[in-house]
């Protein structure tokens, strides 16, 4: 198995879902103790690794690896999940950590399971260290309020609405970050011209209903604005819910372009309108919240 670092590596183990504050501290540890080594970061490609699970992914794959380059980590290794499902720990620990990435430390979450059927834990990865010469660093679970930050209690917060909350164990706000695509244009008969973002198969989706945001388009600009997360029965998307933004001051095509919309606060649930004076007078409400 051929090595893809002549250097030595520390290494971050995890799928990163969400890239959210538990996740930093393990990103931030393999940083802290990079010196003359190189930090890399494990994880795999395919969202079915989480959605197996029973799970909705809170970002694809594109995302997370974006994200943590921000957090300082450049280098990934990202195999496909069929390549290493069937390796027992032994293997995964001898093949991928100590030959392929040439590990001198590996971090990782104390819920950490690796091998054939999740079969092995972080004991079972520091014995492989002692046998394979790599140090294994367990990093606590990270709080707030008594509470553990974990994917899954960040996906109860997205469901419910409590985007406020799901934005502190994040540790920025929830992002939508796809290409606008076509939609069937209703808003600009009524003064609100949107775009429209499609979420991914399998891809969790936030408590349907209007949120206030921030969009920030390519070039770093960046405006107010009003997200309505649903479904938009009048518009063939397969079925695939998306988000709705309204940007207000900013007017331009934006169709085909990876745009950033932020959301800030839940602001209330879908509603029917008998008018469309009903529908603008509300909006206009929404943007003064």
């Amino acid at each position: 198995m051929n090595q893809i670092s002549d250097m030595p590596t520390a290494v971050a183990l995890g799928v990163f879902d969400g890239v959210h504050l538990g996740h930093r501290a393990v990103l931030n540890t393999a940083l802290q103790l990079c010196g003359e080594k190189i930090p890399w970061v494990f994880t795999f490609r395919q969202e079915d690794v989480i959605s197996k699970k029973g799970a909705d992914f809170l970002y694809p794959f594109d995302m997370r690896c974006e994200m943590i380059g921000k957090c300082g980590i450049k280098k990934f290794y990202c195999p496909a999940f069929e390549e290493v499902r069937h390796m027992d720990g032994r293997t995964f620990a001898e093949e991928i950590l100590h030959q392929k990435m040439n590990a001198a430390d590996v971090c990782c979450g104390k819920n950490f399971r690796f091998g054939e059927r999740a079969a092995c834990d972080v004991h079972n990865l520091e014995q492989f260290g002692n046998e394979f010469g790599f140090r294994v660093h367990v990093i606590d679970d990270v709080l707030k309020d008594g509470i553990t930050i974990s994917s899954t209690e960040i996906r109860k917060l997205l469901l419910n609405g409590e985007i406020e909350k799901a934005n502190l164990y994040l540790g920025e706000p929830y992002r939508i970050w796809q290409e606008v695509t076509h939609g069937a244009q209703l808003g600009r008969t009524i003064g609100f011209p949107t775009i429209n973002q499609l979420f991914r198969e399998h891809q969790l989706v936030p408590k349907f209903g209007v949120y206030a945001s921030e969009t920030e388009l390519e070039d770093g600009r960046k405006y107010k604005s009003l997200t309505n997360i649903g479904m938009k029965p009048t518009v063939n998307y397969q079925g695939l819910p998306l988000a709705e933004t309204y940007i207000e001051g900013f007017s331009g095509d934006l169709y085909g372009q990876p745009v950033q919309v932020r959301l800030l606060r839940f602001l209330r649930p879908e509603m029917k309108f008998n008018s469309v004076q009903a529908l603008t007078e509300q909006m206009t409400k929404d943007l003064q919240s």
